[in-house]
């Protein structure tokens, strides 16, 4: 069988999926493969940050999102875990952690001006990966991607022109192909990306299991001579740390025998694992692409980037990944934009990248187990007990402060687009389902409307006012829901510049 397809992705994760979808709202044909038959069920993250939850809320997916995050909360109350109905109710008592050191909610300074803007869906982020996953598959199949499991990318060429690709028994062509096939990516590998970065020095385990001696287990994280354990929020679900070297093979089964012997060795407890649901052995291992583009060949996710899970920030830098590349591919595939868009999909993302490595290696010296550590280890603990010092760090595991360097001008150049109540009774969020760009007119401009006209195909004008006074008068949002340009008054200076370069020349 010989196909054809604007774009292939490797890959029907969350990544993958996120990807696709964005495509089809950009008018993309593409197809997704996947050599899993069903979705992995295997424990993974359980909670997204504020930029992810805020692009599914754009999309028109916060409901679905809500759905999920009750279907949680409602286990951790059956469960009768620490989140009490009273804490999820509003908040839970911990809003994450640093290795392993607990951020309490009451240490948080909600009222920043960081948390300003957000947005309903900053409120959903207690979502697992496999309800992410599952809702970005539902999307897919009514956007009308095509998904084909149970298929296997064996090897590929690009020529330049298009890249031919080998996928199970037959032969597909596309102009682009996107690797958001993870870690041990097949598309990166063969594709000879540049993949550097630290080799790792622990092994971690995460599992769901059914045990006996769980009651001599203290609950949360918990820090030992031997390491650190977790123990909940859900019974059985349990994840250690041992320090001393990475695993011997990563790529074999983990068993209830490994299991629990980790989960001795680091608590001390003699619990005995009786059955293991789900399963899975990480490491600090942290590299990434120098390039997340060679020729038609793209990364996203933890194809372009691995590292350790603490943070739970993989899912989200992944999806991150995603919503900036899909509108840009789309615009190149569909001729509105030149290929030195792609370029900035690089120059956007590896910086967010590199931080969040950055970010799980420093947690690295506060596990280790020498005296020098330890004595770091209670330092970082009191300064997180402070209100400055969890709200600085919560600010960056949250991701309210991600923001791209996209030239100079108004504050707002580079940020997330906050999400302004408009006296339509919408939201400014409400208006970015279909993934087009919007110039958001406040002051209700003649003028910023004719200097947008030619571009009315890839920019939809929002004529509103706030129901909250402001100096803003207007802005310009890319599809990913970043700002491009912005003003506080009704001179228009920089606008007709960005339209252009992000939305191609249309004089």
């Amino acid at each position: 069988m010989n196909e054809t397809f604007d774009v292939v992705i490797v890959g029907a994760g969350p990544v993958g999926l996120m990807l696709a979808g964005e495509l089809r709202l950009g008018g993309v044909d593409v197809l997704v493969v996947e050599r899993l038959m069903e979705p992995d069920m295997t424990i993974k993250a359980g909670g997204i940050n504020v930029p992810t939850a805020q692009a599914f809320y754009r999309r028109g997916l916060l409901p679905d999102l809500l759905e999920q995050q009750n279907a949680a909360l409602e286990r951790f109350r059956a469960a009768g875990t620490y989140l009490s109905p009273e804490a999820t109710a509003k908040r839970p008592p911990f809003v994450g952690h640093f290795a392993g050191i607990m951020l309490s909610t009451s240490h948080v300074d909600f009222d920043d001006p960081a948390f300003a803007d957000l947005g309903p869906g900053a409120e959903a982020v207690m979502v697992a990966q496999q309800g992410i996953e599952a809702i970005l598959a539902r999307r897919a199949a009514e956007l009308g991607v095509q998904i084909r499991r149970g298929v296997e990318l064996t090897e590929f060429d690009d020529d330049g022109t298009g890249v031919t690709i080998r996928v199970g028994d037959d032969t597909v062509r596309a102009d682009w192909l996107v690797g958001c096939d993870g870690g041990r990516s097949t598309v990166r590998k063969q594709a000879g990306f540049d993949f550097p970065g630290l080799d790792p020095e622990i092994t971690g385990h995460q599992a769901l299991v059914e045990m006996t001696g769980a009651e001599q287990l203290r609950p949360g994280w918990n820090s030992t001579d031997n390491g650190i354990y977790v123990n909940g929020p859900m019974p059985g679900r349990i994840a250690t740390v041992e320090l001393d070297g990475p695993p011997a093979d990563r790529t074999a089964p983990v068993t209830a025998a490994e299991l629990q012997a980790s989960l001795r060795a680091v608590s001390g407890v003699p619990v005995e694992i009786t059955a293991v649901h789900s399963a899975t052995r990480f490491t600090d291992n942290t590299r990434q692409v120098t390039d997340y583009r060679n020729g038609r060949i793209l990364l996203a996710g933890d194809a372009a980037h691995v590292h350790s899970p603490f943070g739970g920030q993989g899912l989200n830098l992944g999806i991150g990944d995603a919503v900036n590349l899909g509108w840009k591919l789309a615009a190149v595939v569909r001729g509105d934009a030149n290929e030195t868009l792609l370029d900035t999909y690089t120059t956007e993302r590896h910086p967010v990248g590199a931080w969040v490595l950055e970010w799980t290696r420093a947690q690295i010296p506060l596990m280790r187990l020498d005296q020098r550590s330890r004595a770091l280890r209670g330092v970082m603990t009191d300064l997180l007990a402070t209100r400055d010092g969890a709200t600085a760090i919560f600010k960056k595991i949250s991701g309210v402060l991600h923001r791209y360097d996209l030239g100079t001008g108004h504050d707002l150049i580079g940020a997330v687009t906050p999400d302004i109540e408009l006296s339509d009774g919408s939201r400014l969020g409400a208006h970015c389902t279909d993934g087009r760009a919007i110039l958001l007119d406040l002051t209700d401009s003649q003028d910023l409307r004719a200097i947008a006209a030619p571009w009315s195909d890839a920019v939809r004008i929002v004529t509103a006012k706030p129901v909250a006074p402001r100096e803003l008068s207007a802005l310009l949002i890319r599809p990913d829901g970043y700002v491009a340009w912005a003003a506080d008054s009704g001179v228009h200076a920089g606008l007709l510049e960005a339209l252009r370069r992000w939305f191609g020349d249309k004089s």
